[in-house]
């Protein structure tokens, strides 16, 4: 289904370059609300694996399509994997844990009888004595003492009130390649037959996890690209190829705060997206950027600033969650948070630039430079480049060059993918040695160009075969 064959209704100067992604839950799982945040200003959506069924996972994916269609612009749809549920089980009533008491867990125990803490997961095959253990979003923290006969033993290590369904965090636990669930598996199948652009894997731990989940999708024939989501402390050990490994990286900040320290968040938010930009992989800011939303009707000021903070870092995506997913105010969300990235982007001030050191894809980086060097000494309206694969407008957007982005490929999902790419803005034309002069005169035609702007082309002598851009074109229009 092409979404492009419209005029664009922002000028193309003016479109936001920082992009959103919202959740679909609750609030907006309707063909008009997800039309109306599309409208808003989404550029992704979310659909969280951890709650729902399949059949409304097809409603939802079939309106996101539609409403992308009738919009007229790419919209990625983001599959979100649950990974191992690492939550307490269900038990009566409260539990007052007292700071030096000695806890008891084990899989799917029953509390009543045994005294035992249930899981939604067997940890006694995975943590060691000596680690750490938190609950409830780390109110409660303990340290494992023992392990034996599937029961894991921790000793409190302060006081508070624990009650079913909680959290656990384990910061110092390795699972060793086992993250990827057999739910998350038959999910994995389903997003492949349903189309999905991306898949989120969470609770990522090393670049083997990414290699495992790219060959379950190859063996899928699916073409979704990989979002790691850093929410481990084990995570930011490996982060730097992690970030190499993955098509694109979430700074999932909830988790996070937990396994690491809230105060580290900020500056390990600045690496992954420094680390994003040199090697061209789209990152994505998330949890409670808008939190005080799911409520109110306005974000608190610390929330705009953390939103602009992420602009001025780099990011190519802001992601909404409880806000849109089943807050009171999922549109307004939208709107506030482009309306920050708008003026952030606008303002007097310089993005906090990074260093970038060549990636393995030299030359296309060399190609990529050379593209926005030109397009700035000329003043040029645009950039326009034919990509396949859309490496070629990653590493563009990895500049973050101030100079919009156009990229026609002929791949509908290339095109959904690179939504949520920083300053790109994507078309699909069918394969031609012309399609960047016939979309640039399309473009013209419509008034979103005019005569006498200067354009520079990006294009390779084989079009639809990835990696052959080589040829670099200026024209006036």
């Amino acid at each position: 289904m092409d979404t492009t064959n419209r005029v664009p209704n922002v000028p193309l100067g003016k479109f936001k370059r920082t992009k959103i992604i919202a959740t679909v839950g609750p609030a907006t799982s309707s063909y008009e609300t997800i039309l109306s945040m599309i409208k808003a200003g989404a550029n992704g959506l979310r659909l969280n694996f951890s709650h729902g069924g399949e059949a409304e996972r097809i409603e939802q994916i079939k309106w996101i399509r539609q409403a992308a269609n009738e919009y007229g612009k790419p919209v990625a749809i983001i599959q979100d994997l649950q990974g191992p549920k690492m939550r307490l089980g269900d038990f009566e009533g409260s539990i007052n844990v007292v700071s030096g008491q000695d806890l008891a867990f084990k899989y799917e125990a029953d509390f009543g009888r045994t005294g035992w803490l249930p899981t939604q997961y067997d940890l006694s095959n995975k943590v060691k004595r000596g680690e750490r253990l938190y609950l409830f979003d780390g109110k409660i923290r303990t340290v494992i003492t023992g392990i034996k006969d599937g029961v894991v033993w921790a000793k409190a290590e302060n006081s508070g009130l624990l009650v079913k369904r909680k959290g656990i965090n384990l910061p110092d636990t390795d699972f060793e390649g086992d993250i990827i669930t057999t739910k998350d598996r038959k999910d994995i199948a389903f997003g492949s037959q349903h189309g999905v652009d991306y898949v989120a894997l969470s609770f990522v731990q090393n670049v083997q996890d990414i290699i495992k989940l790219r060959t379950i999708l190859k063996n899928l024939g699916s073409e979704a690209k990989i979002i790691a989501k850093i929410e481990t402390k084990v995570a930011l050990d490996n982060i730097d190829r992690i970030v190499q490994e993955a098509d694109a990286v979430m700074v999932a900040r909830g988790d996070l705060a937990i396994e690491t320290t809230p105060e580290s968040v900020p500056l390990v938010q600045r690496q992954i997206i420094g680390l994003g930009r040199r090697y061209a992989t789209p990152t994505i800011v998330a949890t409670q950027m808008l939190a005080s939303m799911t409520e109110a009707v306005q974000p608190t000021r610390a929330e705009v600033s953390d939103v602009a903070t992420a602009v001025l870092l780099g990011t190519d995506a802001v992601m909404l969650s409880d806000e849109t997913a089943s807050g009171q105010h999922p549109i307004e969300s939208v709107k506030v948070m482009k309306r920050i990235i708008k003026h952030t982007q606008t303002s007097a001030l310089d993005p906090i630039n990074v260093a970038k050191t060549s990636s393995h894809e030299r030359r296309q980086e060399a190609v990529s430079l050379a593209i926005i060097k030109l397009a700035q000494n000329i003043g040029a309206s645009a950039i326009v480049a034919e990509t396949q694969s859309g490496a070629t407008a990653l590493q563009i957007a990895s500049h973050r060059s101030p100079i919009p982005v156009i990229a026609v490929t002929a791949s509908n999902h290339t095109a959904q993918q690179l939504a949520i790419v920083y300053g790109t803005k994507s078309y699909v034309r069918p394969v031609d040695p012309m399609a960047a002069t016939k979309l640039t005169n399309w473009l013209k035609d419509n008034k979103v160009l005019k005569a006498g702007d200067m354009v520079v082309t990006a294009s390779g002598q084989y079009p639809g075969v990835v990696g052959t851009t080589d040829t670099i074109k200026v024209r006036l229009l």
